[in-house]
């Protein structure tokens, strides 16, 4: 069909509409708040960080050199969190098939995370990654959706606030000795880093 073009009966048709129709069964023990950032590999890392700051206006918080991630990865902000955007390098080139390194979703509290665990569990999906990784020290479970997307859902992300609020006269970002990488929610809950709260509302939902 030519673009411009509105098929209406398509539109209200059963394929369409059963596509509508699909929701939760119930209620789920955790709430997806937002979209939280995209993370995507690029084929040069340099051009890429150039256009994300100088063409969108995106600000850097914190890099990876490749002997901590393959390619290199740079973490940038639009808002106050401390990416939106990260970039992993050594994607395909230009004009091919561009890559999706991960996508992550906001929870509100801290339960939810391990609530979410709990729930994906039950549901036969298998958790890739739990606890906390280094910039950023967000409290995550990873996993996989049918086709292979690697999806996150986090609380705790860093806020950086504007200005120049830390000793060098940049923004405040959280230093790297500050940072906590640990592989399970609750070494995550046990090891918090400064300034970050993570007391349970509910601690019935710790394991061992």
């Amino acid at each position: 069909m030519p673009r411009g073009v509105i098929d209406y009966e398509a539109l209200a048709g059963p394929w369409a509409e059963g596509l509508r129709a699909k929701a939760p069964d119930g209620p789920l023990p955790f709430d997806i708040a937002r979209i939280g950032h995209v993370v995507l590999y690029v084929a040069d890392l340099e051009r890429s960080v150039e256009f994300y700051t100088r063409v969108l206006g995106f600000r850097v918080s914190d890099v990876y050199p490749d002997t901590m991630m393959d390619g290199g990865m740079v973490f940038m902000r639009c808002n106050a969190d401390h990416h939106g955007v990260a970039l992993v390098g050594g994607g395909a080139a230009p004009g091919e098939r561009a890559g999706m390194h991960h996508m992550a979703f906001e929870v509100a509290t801290i339960d939810e995370v391990l609530k979410a665990r709990a729930w994906l569990e039950a549901n036969g999906v298998a958790i890739l990654f739990e606890g906390r990784r280094r910039a950023g020290v967000q409290v995550a479970v990873e996993f996989r959706d049918p086709d292979g997307h690697w999806l996150e859902i986090y609380w705790g992300l860093d806020k950086v606030p504007e200005g120049p609020g830390g000793p060098d006269g940049k923004a405040a970002i959280r230093p790297p000795e500050e940072w906590r990488e640990v592989f399970s929610l609750e070494d995550a809950l046990d090891d918090a880093p400064p300034g970050q709260d993570t007391t349970l509302a509910d601690p019935s939902l710790r394991r061992g």
